[in-house]
């Protein structure tokens, strides 16, 4: 009995941060009220607070940690089958711009959504979107240095290919195109192809 107990609250929990998620990213953080997520999680408004005693502040941590998990699983699955790293990281930008058009445009990323929002106002969100995108640039970066590249400009390109993707999103959304996506993706291709090798 406690097992199916434990079951139904792990269920509720993750409704409402997926359903968080899905808000925070059409709609923004400021733009999703509490109500709006709690119908959206089929869920008791109540069971919220139960989960996040602090408020939307503590389910939009949750939020941006959880997806910042997942987008890095993404990275890795995405890019980690190809040995050519500069193939890999235009293909990787042509998969993001038809995950771009399948979205029709709206934000395919929570995280940027919420950083945008709230760096200057909220320092554990800020703080929170800072930690994950720290660890997708160092996920890219290791693979990059696996690839022959320097661990230090690993480093460096790999920050360089997020800020392309990040930006692109942006100007595609605005453009309601993803000619934006393609044209980064060839810029970061470039980046890689550019990057000392070792030895």
């Amino acid at each position: 009995m406690s097992n199916s107990k434990d079951t139904s609250t792990r269920d509720t929990k993750q409704r409402i941060v997926t359903a968080g998620t899905e808000l925070f990213r059409r709609h923004g953080y400021t733009g999703t009220g509490m109500k709006q997520i709690a119908a959206a999680a089929d869920a008791p408004f109540g069971s919220i607070y139960h989960f996040f005693p602090g408020g939307k502040a503590q389910l939009g941590e949750e939020v941006v940690r959880t997806s910042g998990a997942v987008y890095l699983g993404l990275i890795t699955t995405l890019m980690e089958p190809y040995e050519d790293r500069v193939a890999a990281t235009r293909d990787a930008f042509t998969a993001a711009a038809e995950t771009l058009r399948e979205l029709d445009f709206a934000d395919p990323c929570p995280i940027a959504t919420v950083a945008m929002e709230v760096a200057s106002t909220n320092e554990p969100l800020r703080q929170a979107t800072s930690e994950v995108f720290d660890s997708w640039i160092d996920g890219l970066a290791a693979y990059y240095a696996a690839g022959g590249i320097p661990r230090p400009a690993a480093r460096e390109t790999a920050g360089s290919v997020i800020a392309l993707l990040e930006g692109a999103f942006m100007l595609g959304r605005a453009a309601r195109s993803t000619a934006p996506v393609i044209a980064a993706g060839r810029a970061a291709a470039a980046v890689v192809r550019a990057a000392p090798a070792d030895g």
